[in-house]
């Protein structure tokens, strides 16, 4: 699996350094999604991660244990993708699994990832694994499996959001939850104190005065009655080069208190912003959803 962390660089909250140009480009059209689901009777991990370059979308499927042991994987290369419809059969654990995709009529926003018009399948031995896409129908009659919804469980998203002032991006942050829209207005173009403002749903629920100041940090807002710790990294906005990002995290924790008791306020940020990493873990089960954004200045 694509190991978030490694984007964040060792310290937790902190953020790599972004002072190469090439590589910030290189990683900027890429949406990662993680789903786990048991396969076998065992807990897997399901990343699905969608690419976007000057050859078209492209997409990969990879499919590994809690031990990090790839299972499976599948690279649909963007110079391939003018053949928007497919599928693929492998071997996995003695067992066949299949990957399903449609894209011909798909709809995309200005990322990688598909907003409508299309659907993307995992099947094993005629289980379907996991469904995504509003197509559902399309894949049912393609796909010779008993229509019986994935029990498939959407734990972490990573993607890249670019504005002058503002960045939004769509969340849901519980299972069956609704699906809100996350700005974040952010103004550092000569201003002596900036000002952090997060909003769910056009309605703010953040702000953060003498960004300066409070450079990093972490703060609870409830959407949907339920906590959501925000992180926020602006350093490099406020002190780095042009070509600095800042990173947002938005981690659903029903227990996050446990995780921070004993511990300062960086410590136990750095617990929960690693999250990713900790997925592994028997107790990441309750740790919820994780939404990490990158978000680009345009200047």
């Amino acid at each position: 699996m694509i190991d978030f962390p490694s984007c964040l660089g060792e310290n937790g909250v902190q953020v790599a350094d972004s002072s190469s140009s090439s590589a910030a480009k290189a990683t900027q059209n890429v949406v990662t999604c993680v789903y786990q689901r048991k396969l076998r009777g065992r807990s897997c991990l399901i990343t699905i991660t969608w690419t976007k370059n000057l050859m078209g979308q492209g997409l990969s499927v990879w499919v590994d244990d809690l031990a990090k042991n790839c299972l499976c994987k599948v690279d649909i290369k963007p110079w391939l993708f003018s053949k928007r419809k497919g599928s693929k059969n492998l071997e996995m654990d003695s067992s066949k699994i299949e990957i399903y995709w449609d894209l011909t009529n798909a709809k995309f926003g200005s990322g990688p990832e598909p907003l409508e018009g299309f659907y993307l399948a995992l099947v094993l031995d005629r289980e379907m694994v996991l469904l995504l896409g509003d197509l559902k129908k399309e894949a049912y009659k393609k796909i010779d499996t008993d229509p019986v919804h994935s029990n498939a469980i959407f734990i972490a998203k990573r993607e890249h959001v670019f504005g002058k002032k503002f960045y939004a991006a769509k969340a849901q942050f519980c299972d069956k939850g609704e699906m809100h829209d996350v700005t974040i207005e952010c103004d550092t173009v000569g201003l002596n104190d900036p000002c952090l403002v997060i909003r769910i749903d056009s309605k703010t629920v953040m702000q953060v005065k003498r960004l300066k100041w409070k450079f990093r940090g972490n703060q609870t807002i409830l959407v949907d009655g339920l906590p959501v710790e925000v992180f926020w990294d602006v350093h490099n906005w406020l002190f780095g080069n042009a070509m600095g990002n800042a990173v947002f995290m938005f981690q659903t924790c029903l227990s996050v208190e446990k995780l921070w008791t004993g511990h300062s306020i960086f410590d136990a940020s750095e617990q929960i912003w690693s999250y990713p990493q900790q997925l592994s873990s028997p107790q990441s089960q309750g740790l919820g959803f994780s939404l990490i954004l990158y978000a680009w200045k345009h200047e």
